[in-house]
């Protein structure tokens, strides 16, 4: 590291000089450390996230064989005809009907074996032809989802999530620190606003990591942050306190009729502000009574104006109710209404205007996060971000490399005044109760630091 005078060479210049000198030190420390725990998961993060944007797009070119058809006019079959199609195919009790969000999209239907997990069928709506038939969720899109979330590996590994958001956020930080123009380099603009050198050069990756850093360190936040309600400690926590009842509506919305004890995120795909809400029930009527079927229920939610995509739980025994809910990208259209099976009156009808304010401002941080709230705009600059991440990513990597000693990690030096520290473990404390998860990686490397520093310390034996 260069120290820079600004010609004042009184003592205490002098210490004021090695105080931030070791405060630099100090900080940079654990930038490295961080960066060394979270660098690969951010890279999977930004591809598998990038991807994800275009999911809609990606699937309907992945899976063009069973996901398009051709509109024909006058001839759409109804749902439950589309239903006794699917269960032709694949034996089971049908349990979801998903509406086609356009003409040229084939119908879904979840049907549930007899053993096994669930499966998907795809029908085309016109003809009744049976188009595919898989396991449920694992088209494309989905399959990028939970390689994001973690999911995909079980629910321990999603802890992953909660764990490099924090580390992401102290990241960005400490970053911001080390990047910040002190003492003479303030008129400096060479790896402060551009990049120096050319690549075969130190210098043009520690520019090029130091000026991508500062332009997307506030989406790197955003995105730990709008991440974080999917992480398996922090978002349940969070996900119960913003809820604020056992039922997992928000408060003020009064529930009137009984409640079962499934959730909404059992049965279909919600906002991540429902996900702990309990279904009503219908009430059994005294006299034996037909119930009003797939079809008259699609038809009252077609009434109710529930935006094209829509997906419709079946009843689940006598109790059950048709529970229609849709999550489109505009947020004043996301809704979820139960209808009871015998009467279709509507049990429940709630939209994002009922959630909470602390509900809304979750449920708008994650319709950006997924790249829905601005449309076009919203994914092409959170797709540059992600390469902004990644770029962060390989810059830190050949800096590293290039900087390191031969045969050595290369960790930045500690300060010659330890007391430096006590400052930082007290900011990244905070951060590790606001995180527990992260709290806990942090307190593990701290004692694994020591550890090494001692055994470094120690003197060999003769």
């Amino acid at each position: 590291m260069t120290t820079v005078t600004n010609g004042d060479t009184s003592p205490q210049a002098a210490a004021r000089r090695a105080k931030a000198a070791n405060l630099y030190r100090a900080v940079w420390r654990w930038h490295f450390y961080a960066g060394l725990i979270i660098l690969p998961f951010m890279i999977t993060l930004a591809v598998t996230g990038a991807i994800y944007l275009f999911r809609e797009d990606v699937d309907n070119i992945v899976h063009a064989n069973f996901m398009q058809v051709t509109p024909i006019e006058g001839q759409r079959l109804s749902p439950s005809q589309i239903i006794d199609a699917a269960l032709g195919a694949q034996a089971g009790t049908a349990v979801k009907f998903t509406d086609p969000i356009s003409d040229t999209q084939s119908t879904e239907v979840t049907i549930k074996p007899e053993t096994g997990s669930n499966m998907a069928v795809y029908v085309n709506q016109y003809t009744g032809e049976v188009l595919e038939v898989r396991p449920d969720r694992s088209t494309f899109a989905w399959t990028v989802r939970y390689l994001h979330s973690f999911r995909y590996f079980g629910p321990n590994p999603r802890k992953i999530i909660e764990i490099v958001g924090g580390f992401a956020i102290l990241m960005v930080l400490t970053g911001v620190y080390l990047w910040w123009p002190r003492g003479a380099m303030r008129g400096q603009k060479g790896g402060v606003i551009t990049v120096r050198g050319e690549p075969k050069r130190r210098v043009f990756w520690r520019d090029t990591h130091a000026v991508t850093g500062i332009i997307i360190g506030f989406f790197i936040v955003f995105l730990a942050l709008t991440g974080m309600p999917w992480s398996s400690v922090w978002g349940a926590k969070v996900n119960e306190w913003a809820n604020g009842s056992n039922y997992g509506y928000p408060n003020g919305l009064r529930i009137n009729v009984p409640m079962s004890e499934d959730h909404l995120d059992h049965i279909a795909k919600t906002s991540w502000s429902l996900e702990q809400a309990q279904i009503p029930e219908s009430v059994p009527p005294m006299m034996e009574m037909p119930t009003i079927g797939i079809d008259i229920a699609t038809q009252i939610f077609d009434e109710m104006a529930l935006h094209r995509g829509y997906a419709v739980a079946l009843p689940n025994g006598s109790s059950g109710v048709y529970s229609g809910s849709v999550y489109p990208d505009d947020l004043s259209q996301q809704r979820v209404v139960h209808l009871d099976q015998y009467t279709g009156d509507a049990l429940l009808d709630m939209s994002y205007a009922d959630y909470g304010p602390l509900g809304k401002w979750l449920e708008f941080g994650i319709n950006t996060h997924m790249g829905q709230t601005f449309g076009l705009l919203n994914q092409l600059l959170l797709l540059a971000v992600c390469v902004g991440i990644v770029l962060l990513a390989v810059s830190a990597a050949v800096m590293w490399w290039k900087r390191r000693p031969s045969g050595s990690l290369g960790v930045p030096p500690l300060p010659s005044d330890r007391k430096v520290f006590i400052g930082l473990f007290v900011i990244l404390g905070i951060g590790g109760v606001l995180f527990p998860l992260t709290g806990i990686t942090l307190l593990g490397m701290i004692v694994l630091d020591m550890i090494w520093q001692a055994v470094r310390a120690k003197p060999a034996r003769i």
